[in-house]
């Protein structure tokens, strides 16, 4: 089974969400999305200062398999992003929890939060999709 740590937030669409400081996000994709996407070979991600609202597609990783988007869990401003993802997006496969993030966004709606997964949920929501 994935690896999901306890401290993170979720979305369906297997995204991770960390607070780094307040009304400021790190986003990146879950150990179980880079598995299923297979060797990841680009990232496309936003530009700073770009908006996006919830559930919109932030970014896009190419695998071997599948080009596949990357949905805002949240709503805001892109305030930073991964550049070491530019000559190593494999850095997803090996860290997707610490150097393979994807970008910092500055949060417009911080009840936004609310609306996404618990490690616990998001564990029981694996499950559910695999049986």
């Amino acid at each position: 089974m994935s690896h999901i740590p306890a401290e993170l937030y979720y979305s369906q669409n297997h995204e991770w969400l960390r607070v780094e400081a307040e009304h400021r996000y790190r986003i990146g994709i879950t150990d179980h999305a880079q598995s299923l996407l297979g060797e990841i070979i680009f990232v496309d991600l936003p530009g700073l200062g770009e908006i996006f609202i919830a559930g919109e597609n932030c970014a896009v990783t190419e695998s071997v398999k599948a080009a596949s988007d990357i949905s805002a869990p949240i709503s805001g401003k892109i305030v930073a992003i991964n550049e070491d993802l530019e000559s190593d997006p494999e850095l997803i496969n090996r860290d997707p929890y610490g150097a393979g993030w994807l970008l910092v966004i500055q949060s417009m709606d911080d009840s936004e939060l609310n609306s996404l997964l618990s490690a616990v949920d998001y564990q029981e929501a694996l499950e559910e999709e695999a049986s």
